[in-house]
């Protein structure tokens, strides 16, 4: 096992590598990019819904060019950029890095992100690793809770599926399983904040925020229960339609054991359903849901609770993901795109570990990776 956790380490170098130029290579072609946005900003032209630029961009507000026209560059490669000093450009483009050419950039940036410094966002004062660390709390927050309620959940109602297929327990609870997912969890946050947050009825729970803003305040007991009142509402909104997956997945594993050799020699052996069912399916069965643990794990704390942390006013890594992409905050996207990644690659490692745990039998020495 020691030589194969080795060789999955040193397969993360390379792919790595490749997640990261792959990145670099689309950011060359999109349109846009922090020189042109600061432009645009200096010749009032920015028209993004985010947030306006501030802190680590420096003030330009003197950076137009005073010069006749003819002392102008009028062919510059920047759109809007005709009536501003060429040498303005320049610096512009020295502040970015984009004086440099881009496999020189790359280079700069892997050497730098294989020592995990990420350097500074263009827009914000501040270190790209500290923005991520302060924006932690909330998408763990939201990725944690959500997988541990939508597993505590769909194993045990995809069990009971199983045992009682055909029946009218699993034809009604698939039917209410199949709307949740149906319904957009945006959709479902807005109901909520209209019926329980103050809207139109009751206001049972708060509107915004992971916490209240006298929770520092607060004795530790009460501490909890104000983090656990604010995650209700976001969590049901994602949650409800979570369900689905790892609900089926787990039922239709556990069909195909239930009807192999071994469940019915087990049963001829006198054995009861429960331990037939947890004794004996429930290992070989449950080896698929572990296999999907990382993947559900990574996908609710990174992916789909943008829409979330916007209506809640959670202020997340979803959120500050897009808004730099938008922004064109290029420091804060390869970070996010190179924590992520191998945040990733460890889950799958640490489930392919988890799988010799559940059934010793597994033996990945004997595999190739």
């Amino acid at each position: 096992m020691t030589a194969y956790i080795f060789r999955r380490i040193l397969l993360i170098i390379p792919t790595m590598i490749g997640i990261m130029l792959m990145t670099f290579v689309v950011v060359q072609f999109a349109p846009g990019g922090p020189v042109e946005r600061m432009i645009a900003q200096l010749t009032g032209s920015d028209v993004s819904a985010t947030a306006k630029i501030s802190g680590g961009g420096g003030d330009f507000s003197g950076g137009r060019s005073q010069t006749s026209p003819g002392d102008v560059s009028s062919n510059s490669k920047y759109r809007g950029a005709q009536g501003l000093d060429p040498e303005f450009i320049k610096s512009l483009e020295k502040q970015f890095g984009f004086d440099k050419p881009a496999y020189e950039r790359f280079l700069i940036l892997m050497s730098n992100y294989l020592r995990f410094d990420f350097g500074e966002s263009y827009y914000r004062d501040t270190s790209v690793l500290s923005l991520i660390w302060e924006k932690m709390p909330v998408s763990i927050s939201l990725g944690l809770w959500m997988t541990l309620i939508s597993y505590s959940i769909s194993i045990p109602l995809g069990i009971r599926k199983a045992v009682a297929d055909g029946s009218k327990f699993d034809v009604w609870t698939s039917s209410a399983i199949i709307l949740g997912y149906a319904i957009p969890g945006f959709l479902v946050a807005v109901f909520l904040i209209v019926l329980f947050a103050g809207g139109s009825f009751f206001s049972w729970f708060p509107l915004r925020g992971l916490v209240s803003e006298n929770w520092s305040e607060l004795p530790w007991y009460s501490k909890i229960l104000d983090y656990f009142w604010h995650l209700v509402l976001p969590m049901f909104a994602m949650a409800l339609s979570a369900f689905a997956t790892t609900t089926f997945l787990t039922k239709n594993s556990f069909l195909e054991e239930i009807r192999k050799q071994y469940v019915m020699t087990a049963r001829a052996k006198g054995l009861t359903e429960h331990s037939v069912l947890y004794g004996h399916i429930f290992r070989n069965a449950m080896l698929i849901i572990i296999a999907g643990f990382p993947g559900a794990f990574i996908g609710a704390f990174f992916a789909g609770s943008l829409l979330i942390e916007t209506i809640f006013s959670l202020d997340g890594l979803g959120l500050l993901g897009f808004e730099s992409v938008v922004n064109r905050d290029y420091p804060v996207v390869f970070a996010t795109v190179y924590i992520f990644s191998l945040l990733g690659l460890i889950m799958n490692l640490i489930s392919d570990l988890t799988y010799t745990w559940v059934d010793p039998r597994i033996d990945f020495e004997t595999r190739e990776v």
